[in-house]
């Protein structure tokens, strides 16, 4: 432990009070605020965490909570640091970073040791209002800091309206099916801001969007009071059911829906909303559409969205209207429900001061102070590194859960699990994991874990074939309960339930509805039980990982985020209303935290639907949801995944292919148009997944299986199988990855801002990123498109990686996107390690690996070995091996191995491919030479 320093540095002669207005509170500076203003903090409380992590603190009353953050972990250091006073202000200094703050107003300003300002709190921009819920009183909060025009920022987790840079934009950071909000932000200016709270929260303006009645409005015959609302109960015949005036779109959850027309029948429906909207003010306007069905919407005859969500599960749209005053705009909405009651709404968020919009602003519904960690370095890099060091560590992740995935909704009998995973193994397509989705369990025995006998005859004898098939098992884990299982019993008689849902009666969608509801995953006593039942249950069985689902929680699918509240209060620690966001992390927790002393030799596995700050250190990885098959929800999970993984969560997957199928796909023939979109949108979604951190394909019916999808000659399946094996040639690659998302804080799926910051054309860029530190990926994303644009960031050149064509940096070219290939490109100073043609991530662990070598540029690459599956790397038992290319003079040299473990190859050899400009070659052309070397632990150097 660090011995703390504190060395107090008061210029007298510059300080005109005689009290002294800071004071030491352990290893904290607590500065009194001279002039809080109405609604400003009267205490600024500063805590080196860090050199370069320092966590601030503001009071209106003066006084601190001290419980534990849910988020950062307690650490065992504390930093040295000097506090100084002027006139004006206080000064925290570390060895890299000094903090000043206001004395008069409790302004703050962050510096480097060079006394170089970093970021800076706005003017009156702390805000602390008091306000009460369930007879606890605590304030709303608000943070704003100024932000340069020449800034780009990245994070708040997953959403789905498709946006990359969050310069400007505004979000809302709750907790919903395909929606995961993390509160912490990155900027290109290497520094990062994570909010310390867990109520609902708003980045960007603080403001709930408002119905549309904001606007004057007038139908399609002119008269004002609404637009002209026209609903077509039959759209095969065009029968129009009624038409209305309606000054608010506002379908949106459960509650709100009561408000559609008495009688409607939503089976073929279509609904129109036209006329036109009038504001009192000029500015540009931000919308949010709210989902589900077939959705356009147009502004003065332009479209401007054009989703398609299943009906059950909405998503939002998002567009601009730069609005003047007294100036009639027409709109109109077409909407198709999709059969079956839907929501649909449409709110927008009236102008702000441009400046004042471009601003960080982190606002928060309910907590006790305003708590956030300022945290900075020499790249995104080091900021992701001072993330997880507050936060926690992300494990290495079994290397057997870097392979191939396969699920479906779902396997209902044990024959059929059994028969998929043994249909894979015959036709040679890799694949290391399979999965078993909900309802494995009798229909009426939700949360019991026990599998249905009528379905699974022998459970334990399922998951030893699934084993003796060289594959893992992953089952489906659910928080919810019924009241007739005993496991739900344990929980209510120590008061661990939710008992809102039980009260009103709530009834789930499994017929004919049955009565449920989750437990509280807050407590410390909930969790160990949660964990002891599935212990029993299933991990005594020989359950691989965990498939945590509906961990928002959805107790009821939409529901108001108001009824959300209730359905899950009180809960152990408080108000549901301030701990609103961190369910997931309390359920991850109470997972890894009781299989890790169960079984303290194998690393847990967890997939779950929902996240939030510090869900790394439990072994997690977050899923975007249940996503729509649909080009647009393809698209959207591009930027989706990377901001999340540049939130600090390393580990992100999709269901590849989409989880909800549009009907035209479900219905669709051998032959027809409907069936060929099918397979090509499968093909591409493919090719995407097989280069984020973990390839999963999951979905509803048609079944998501390769061989299902497409007959063996057909091109969808040779593309399938194709980025399936490339995957596992890749897999040396691919694992060092995970190593160095321990060992070195890394992130696999990389912004492209992240590496070239300094080219100011990739910050936007939303549909191409790096896969590690050498592959950028550029997936296609439209039905029929053969070429596609690709920006080749600057500061060296980029290569094919299919043919070895060059292609100069610092340009945007169309390149060819043929239907069985997305474009790959490898950076030039690359070096890329390809393992043999194997069908499970451990398969043939001695064979010969190539080293790719795209020349042009000095290059490296730290291969990373371990036992694969145990915690012994935390102890030190692995290994790496340095590769180092000098450009200069033509020579690889491979460094001598630091590190060993039980098992360890100990002999390799490495085939040396270069590819360069004046000699292309194609990865995995069998043609190319190759420079072999024999390697035995020691240094060797080649000249190539």
């Amino acid at each position: 432990m660090k011995k703390i320093l504190v060395i107090v540095l008061i210029a007298l002669a510059s300080v005109s009070c005689t009290k002294r207005s800071w004071e030491q509170i352990g290893n904290s500076v607590v500065v009194s605020v001279a002039q809080p203003g109405a609604n400003g903090a009267s205490a600024v409380r500063i805590t080196p965490v860090d050199e370069e992590i320092i966590r601030v603190s503001a009071s209106a009353n003066g006084t601190f909570d001290k419980s534990e953050s849910l988020i950062a972990i307690p650490l065992d250091t504390q930093v040295e640091f000097e506090v100084s006073e002027t006139n004006e202000m206080v000064v925290v200094a570390t060895a890299k970073t000094k903090v000043e703050v206001t004395k008069e107003t409790g302004l703050v300003r962050f510096f480097d040791q060079d006394g170089n300002e970093i970021l800076a709190g706005q003017e009156n921009g702390t805000i602390i209002e008091p306000m009460e819920v369930d007879g606890v009183k605590a304030f709303t909060l608000q943070q704003i800091f100024n932000s340069p025009d020449d800034e780009a920022l990245y994070g708040l987790g997953q959403h789905q309206a498709d946006e990359m840079n969050y310069k400007g934009k505004n979000e809302e950071l709750f907790q919903y099916n395909t929606k995961v909000s993390v509160p912490f932000v990155m900027s290109t200016k290497n520094y990062g801001i994570l909010w310390d709270n867990y109520s609902f929260s708003r980045f960007g303006d603080p403001r709930p969007y408002g119905q549309m009645d904001q606007f004057t409005q007038y139908g399609t015959d002119g008269k004002e009071g609404g637009l002209t609302a026209t609903y077509i109960d039959d759209s095969r015949k065009g029968h129009v059911f009624v038409e209305r005036q309606e000054p608010t779109i506002d379908y949106e959850n459960l509650e709100t829906i009561n408000n559609f027309p008495e009688g409607f029948s939503f089976d073929h429906a279509q609904i129109t909303w036209e006329g036109e909207i009038e504001s009192k003010e000029s500015g540009l306007f931000n919308f949010l559409l709210y989902y589900a069905g077939y959705t356009k919407m147009y502004v003065d005859g332009q479209l401007v969205v054009d989703k398609w969500r299943t009906s059950w599960n909405p998503s939002v749209g998002k567009f601009q209207v730069d609005m003047k005053a007294g100036q009639r705009y027409h709109v109109k909405l077409d909407w198709i429900p999709d059969g079956g009651v839907s929501y649909i709404g449409l709110k927008a968020l009236s102008p702000v001061d441009p400046q004042e919009q471009k601003n960080i602003s982190f606002f928060s519904e309910m907590g006790d102070q305003i708590d956030y960690y300022f945290m900075k370095g020499n790249s995104m890099d080091d900021v992701i590194s001072r993330y997880r060091e507050l936060t926690g560590k992300a494990q290495v992740m079994p290397k057997w859960a870097m392979g191939f995935w396969q699920s479906r909704e779902r396997y209902k009998t044990q024959d059929e699990l059994e028969g998929a995973l043994k249909e894979f193994r015959k036709r040679h397509i890799p694949i290391d994991n399979i999965v078993m989705d909900w309802s494995y369990w009798k229909v009426d025995q939700w949360g019991s874990h026990d599998f249905d006998p009528a379905r699974f005859t022998d459970p334990e004898a399922m998951i030893k074939t699934v084993h003796d098939n060289n594959a893992h098992i992953m089952i489906s884990v659910w928080p919810k309960f019924y009241p007739n299982t005993e496991h739900y019993k344990e929980f209510d008689k120590n008061g661990w339930i939710y008992q809102q849902a039980i009260k009103d009666s709530l009834l789930d969608w499994i017929y004919p509805g049955h009565l449920g509801s989750f437990y509280d995953a807050y407590s410390a006593g909930a969790r160990q039980l949660f964990w002891k039942q599935i212990d029993e249950k299933l991990y005594s069985k020989g359950i691989d990982a965990w498939w945590l689902d509906a961990t928002e929680p959805d107790i009821q699918s939409n529901a108001s985020v108001a009824y959300r509240k209730k359905l899950m209060n009180p809960t152990a620690l408080g108000s549901s209303t301030q701990y609103f966001n961190a369910f997931a992390l309390m359920n991850a927790k109470g997972i890894y935290e009781g299989q890790r002393a169960r079984n303290p030799v194998d690393r847990v596995f967890i997939l779950t639907r929902s996240g939030f700050a510090g869900m790394q250190r439990y072994g997690t990885t977050t899923w975007s949801g249940d996503i729509g098959t649909c080009w647009e929800d393809m698209k959207a999970q591009i930027p989706a995944g990377i901001n999340f993984s540049m939130s600090g969560l390393p580990y992100w997957t999709m269901d590849v292919g989409g989880f909800s199928v549009q009907k035209k796909f479900e219905n669709a023939k051998e032959g027809s148009e409907e069936m060929a979109e099918w397979r090509e949108l499968n093909t591409r979604w493919y090719q995407f997944g097989a280069f984020v951190p973990l390839f999963r394909v999951h979905g509803q019916y048609p079944y998501r299986e390769i061989y299902n999808l497409a007959p063996e000659n057909d091109p969808a399946y040779k593309s399938m199988l194709y980025y399936d094996k490339l995957r596992y040639r890749l897999m040396p690659y691919i694992y060092s990855l995970t190593g160095a998302v321990y060992h070195h804080d890394y992130t696999m799926m990389r912004g492209l801002a992240m590496d070239f910051a300094s080219d100011k054309r990739v910050l936007n860029i939303d549909d191409q990123y790096l896969f590690g530190p050498s592959l950028m990926v550029c997936p296609v994303y439209n039905y029929q498109e053969r070429q596609r644009d690709v920006y080749f960031p600057n500061n060296g050149g980029w290569y094919n990686l299919y043919n070895g064509k060059y292609v100069a940096g610092g340009q945007k070219q169309n390149v060819d996107a043929p239907y069985e290939r997305m474009p790959l490109f490898v950076r030039e100073g690359s070096i890329v390690p390809v393992g043999p043609e194997i069908e499970y991530a451990s398969e043939k662990p001695d064979a010969p690996i190539d080293l790719y070598v795209y020349a042009g540029k000095d290059a490296s690459f730290e291969l990373y070995e371990d036992e694969n599956t145990n915690y012994n790397y935390e102890k030190g038992a692995f290994s790496t091996i340095q590769f180092n290319y000098s450009e200069a003079d033509k020579k690889i040299t491979i460094q001598a191995r630091k590190g060993e473990f039980p098992g360890m190859v100990t002999n390799r050899i490495f085939r040396v491919i270069v590819v360069s400009p004046d000699s292309p070659v194609g990865m995995l052309d069998e043609s190319a030479v190759s420079h072999e070397i024999q390697y035995s632990g020691d240094e060797v150097s080649v000249q190539l």
